[in-house]
């Protein structure tokens, strides 16, 4: 049987795992999450382990370049990749950090908490892992309003009626 969607409308369904809290993990979920919501997809966000960093009131996130032998920083008109064994001096990740806030800034991309807000404001259903923040010792009151507390049953009663599920 074919369902009727009028114009304008979207009923579908979307989750997203998001378990990492740096700065350039934090950008897929976001954009993803509010690209889909525009598009009238009902979406959820579930913060677990790391990834529940970017729920807290005062951000101070952080490139990973450790690891990431594809990440390439537009340098005096090159792109210049970060061999993994410069990530043992100290700073080159703060260094790595403050090159690509300024390159996002330049560029005029949304900053994680623009794109944060845009979420709450397009109804995105933000859960924070309840075993996560016990397992942290953090509190709701560490996070910002407009977020629900949940586990594992609360994040699959949702996934399993989704439509798409992703994890980051």
């Amino acid at each position: 049987m074919t369902e009727q969607i009028s114009a304008g409308t979207n009923a579908k369904t979307m989750t997203i795992i998001v378990t990492k809290g740096s700065l350039d993990w934090a950008y897929p979920p976001f954009i993803l999450a509010t690209t889909a919501a525009a598009m009238g997809v009902d979406v959820t966000l579930f913060f677990t382990f790391y990834g529940l960093e970017l729920l807290k009131k005062k951000l101070d996130l952080q490139v990973t370049p450790l690891g990431n032998a594809a990440m390439k920083m537009p340098i005096m008109g090159m792109h210049m990749a970060m061999p993994n064994i410069i990530n043992m001096i100290p700073g080159v990740d703060a260094g790595a950090t403050v090159m690509m806030k300024n390159l996002i800034k330049k560029k005029g991309v949304a900053s994680i908490e623009e794109l944060r807000e845009a979420a709450i404001e397009s109804d995105v259903n933000l859960i924070a892992c309840q075993m996560t923040l016990d397992l942290f010792e953090y509190h709701q009151s560490d996070l910002i309003d407009g977020v629900t507390l949940g586990g594992a049953a609360t994040y699959m009663e949702k996934a399993l009626k989704s439509d798409i599920n992703l994890f980051i």
